[in-house]
C-alpha cells in the first residue's frame, strides 16, 4: 500500500487527477471505476481542466461507477448517474454510451445486480478503481456486516450513512434507504486502486481501515490485502497515523 499524504484538499485532487490522468495516458481505452460522494469531488474538476486544457483524451475510456441508490432515475438530481454527468461526462468527451451506472429503477433487486456484473464482466476487468472512504469504513455502499459480499448486491444503508447523506437532501425522510452496489470481490479485482480521503473526521477510519485489522465490520480494510493501493489524503486524515 502505498500512502501520499498531501497539505490539503487541493492538493490531494490534484494528487489523484495526477494518478489517473497516468492510467488514462498510459492506456487511452481503460476502464475506470469510478466513485461519487464529495471527496473525489476536486479530482473530477482537475481531470475536467486538464481535459479543456489538451491534455487529456476520455474518447475511449470505459467506466463503471460503484453504486447508485435504489428507486432513484437518472435525472433526479441526488442520482450518481446526474452526479456523474454534472461533475465529469458533460464537461469531457468521454463516450456515455461507454460509463455504466447500476439501475437504479429496476425493482427486481436480483435482476439488477445480476445485469450489473454481467456489464462490469463484458468490460474486460476495471485498470483502476477510484475509492473514497465512508466514516464507518464502507467503500461503494459496502456497509459493515459479518462478511463480504462478492458480487453488485442491494443493500440496506446503515443509519450512520443515511445521516452522512440528509445534507443533499431537503431531509432526513428523503434519503433513499436501499442502493445497488459493486461488491468487495468486484472492487478487489481491479487492478489499481486509488482511495481519496480527506478531513480530520475521517482520521479515525482511516487509521482503522489501514493499519488495523482485517474486518468485514471495516469494509476498506480489505484493501490491506490488494497488491497495488494508492491512498491518496489531506494533513487532517492522516493526522492520527505515523
Amino acid at each position: 500500500m502505498r500512502i501520499i499524504k498531501t497539505k490539503d484538499y487541493a492538493r490531494m485532487s490534484s494528487a489523484a487527477a495526477n494518478i489517473i490522468a497516468a492510467q488514462i495516458t498510459l492506456k487511452p481505452n481503460c476502464v475506470l471505476g469510478l466513485a461519487t460522494g464529495s471527496s473525489p469531488v476536486g479530482t473530477y474538476k482537475e481531470l475536467v481542466a486538464k481535459y479543456e486544457n489538451g491534455d487529456l483524451d476520455f474518447s475511449q475510456v470505459t467506466s463503471v461507477n460503484l453504486d447508485e441508490y435504489k428507486g432513484l432515475s437518472p435525472e433526479n438530481d441526488q442520482s450518481y448517474r446526474y452526479f456523474m454527468n454534472t461533475n465529469l461526462f458533460n464537461h469531457v468527451n468521454i463516450d456515455k454510451a461507454k460509463t455504466s451506472v447500476p439501475d437504479g429503477l429496476e425493482a427486481d433487486s436480483d435482476k439488477a445486480c445480476r445485469d450489473y456484473d454481467e456489464i462490469v464482466a463484458k468490460t474486460g476487468g476495471v485498470d483502476l478503481q477510484l475509492l473514497g472512504l465512508g466514516h464507518n469504513g464502507h467503500i461503494g455502499f459496502n456497509e459493515p456486516c459479518d462478511h463480504f459480499e462478492k458480487g453488485t448486491h442491494c443493500v440496506n444503508l446503515t443509519q450512520s450513512t443515511i445521516d452522512a447523506n440528509t445534507r443533499f437532501f431537503e431531509n432526513a425522510d428523503m434519503v433513499p434507504k436501499q442502493a445497488y452496489t459493486m461488491g468487495i470481490q468486484t472492487i478487489m479485482s481491479a487492478k489499481k486502486i486509488l482511495v481519496v480521503v480527506s478531513g480530520a473526521d475521517k482520521a479515525d477510519i482511516v487509521q482503522k481501515a489501514f493499519f488495523g485489522p482485517i474486518t468485514p465490520m471495516v469494509p476498506a480494510s480489505i484493501l490491506q490485502l490488494h497488491p497495488d493501493v494508492t491512498v491518496v489524503g489531506d494533513a487532517a486524515a492522516f493526522s492520527k497515523i505515523s
